[in-house]
């Protein structure tokens, strides 16, 4: 990479990073003076794993809803496109041990649900692509590891 990239996350050395980690991946400045802060809830290693589409489409459902119970500080929870994680933006919060808290009580909700929200055609625009069961799973390995968000990069790096 010789050039600097517009995209925050097209900088970063996805051969560098270990995951599982949470790390602050960039923050923007409003014109009154409100600050989002992006948050890369990386789940699987980079080019060696990847969350199948049906347990990340209903994890993505899951944290968007039980997230809320938490903060009203979110803003979104998004799935990156490559499958290894989701990106989470909050508004006004920079607390970073508060975001780890937020997501481990997020999680623990995943692990009691019995169904995934708005899991029907009128509110979901893919609705026969869902697993509970995979979302489950997804939270549950990522719960296992809990130590280990606040360690971005390997020892290597």
């Amino acid at each position: 990479m010789s050039d600097k990239m517009n995209v925050e996350s097209f900088n970063l050395d996805h051969t560098k990073v270990k995951a599982p980690y949470v790390r602050l991946a960039d923050i923007k400045t409003g014109e009154h003076g409100d600050r989002i802060h992006k948050y890369d809830m990386r789940i699987c290693q980079p080019n060696q794993g990847h969350m199948e589409m049906p347990g990340l489409h209903s994890l993505e459902h899951l944290m968007a809803e039980h997230s809320r119970n938490h903060s009203d500080k979110v803003v979104d929870i998004s799935p990156m496109g490559c499958q290894t994680g989701f990106y989470v933006a909050m508004i006004n919060h920079d607390d970073y041990d508060g975001v780890l808290e937020l997501l481990e009580g997020t999680l623990n909700d995943v692990l009691t649900a019995t169904e995934v929200p708005a899991c029907n055609e009128m509110q979901c625009g893919w609705a026969a692509s869902h697993s509970l069961e995979g979302a489950q799973s997804i939270a549950r390995g990522f719960l296992a590891k809990r130590d280990e968000w606040s360690q971005v990069f390997g020892d290597d790096a």
